[in-house]
């Protein structure tokens, strides 16, 4: 259980103020007109990146003027990366964030991979680990043609969890044009270093990083910052951070560290609807979600293993949406909501739908419709 310990005289905040603090730092209150899509990325330490649209969608809901293809761009130009990093999941991360962040979780990488002893049993993964440095750094490989190989040395092993192995053991990035706007391929794999031209250093202390994530996502208890990473043990480093750092304590009086500085706007402040994509860290990132999904609404944004792109309305979830393009030049964004909702706040939603569509489809005619939640089973 998260630490109440000494919160007694700490400032309280309320789920509301939480919210609004949160968003702020994630650009969602108001779209950045400031930040490069890079700059972006890097105060966000990173998009989450499972599939290959959902960083396009999250900085179009972040930054004004956004357009898909300046992602795309730093992609090609290696200023940015896909790589297995945070939560063992694929991530959108900058170039230096990749040389640091997959250091500084390998731990996580490594518990990981002994979960898969059984299916490993027999297996040397650090010479695994020089096969597939090998063969990748000679050209990208596919994880399929990685396996047929690993097979040939260990016929006896578990053919996933030798694909497993290779991306916990190795920083393994997808090449372009996979992830790209419009031009996507089938993943095709290197090392970061080989693909960035540049080693990564040593293992960095944690500290920095727990000072950005309170920058992107606080406040913040230490059991929310090892849910966005996939780390333990991180109290330490909170006790020793604790001097340059703001407590507070939330509504369930849990411990929240917090960047003297940072931006607390009011719980009133204005919060418009936000369209997200599947897997958006804001749901993510941390232990207690309560501060974006309210109770009612817990497990809503999922059916079985499939995540749905989801609706915020007034800083909470409110829904799920999807987008069709049809020939003819035609796009239609439905939205699910999982209540009534206002007539204001429906034109609202409409109205950014309408933005979304005109800016990250190629349709020519568009409609945004609104249809009932209808819950999975």
């Amino acid at each position: 259980m998260p630490s109440k310990t000494g919160t007694s005289s700490a400032p309280p905040l309320s789920r509301r103020a939480l919210n609004r603090a949160t968003l702020d730092r994630q650009l969602l209150l108001r779209r950045s007109d400031a930040l490069s899509p890079v700059e972006a990325v890097g105060h966000l330490l990173g998009l989450q990146a499972q599939n290959v649209k959902p960083p396009y969608f999250a900085l179009w809901s972040r930054l004004a003027g956004f357009r898909p293809e300046a992602l795309s761009e730093l992609m090609e130009a290696r200023d940015v990366v896909r790589i297995v990093t945070l939560r063992s999941t694929i991530h959108t991360h900058t170039a230096d964030d990749a040389l640091t962040l997959r250091p500084l979780v390998q731990a996580a990488r490594d518990r990981e991979l002994n979960t898969f002893r059984k299916g490993l049993a027999g297996v040397d993964t650090e010479r695994l680990g020089a096969i597939v440095r090998t063969l990748v750094e000679e050209r990208p490989y596919t994880m399929k043609e990685l396996r047929d190989v690993l097979l040939k040395e260990w016929p006896d092993a578990d053919p996933f969890a030798l694909s497993v192995a290779a991306r916990c053991v190795l920083p393994l990035v997808q090449v372009t044009p996979r992830g790209m706007w419009g031009r996507s391929g089938q993943v095709a794999l290197t090392t970061v270093e080989h693909w960035l031209g540049r080693a990564a250093g040593p293992v960095p202390e944690p500290d920095e990083t727990v000072l950005r994530y309170l920058g992107a996502f606080g406040p913040a208890s230490v059991k929310d910052m090892q849910t966005w990473a996939g780390l333990t043990r991180l109290g330490a480093v909170f006790e020793r951070l604790r001097p340059r750092l703001a407590v507070f304590r939330d509504e369930n009086g849990v411990e929240l560290f917090d960047l003297p500085d940072a931006a607390r706007p009011a719980e009133d402040t204005p919060a418009p609807p936000r369209f997200l994509p599947e897997f958006d860290n804001l749901l993510l990132s941390h232990a207690d979600r309560s501060r974006v999904v309210p109770a009612e609404h817990k497990g809503r944004s999922w059916t079985g293993n499939q995540a749905h792109r989801t609706l915020l309305v007034d800083g909470f979830l409110a829904g799920i949406w999807q987008v069709e393009e049809h020939k003819g030049g035609e796009a239609l964004l439905t939205v699910q909501a999982f209540g009534a909702l206002g007539k204001g706040v429906r034109a609202a939603v409409a109205e950014e739908g309408a933005r979304l569509l005109a800016d990250m489809t190629s349709a020519t005619s568009y409609d945004v419709r609104f249809g009932e939640f209808v819950a999975p089973g």
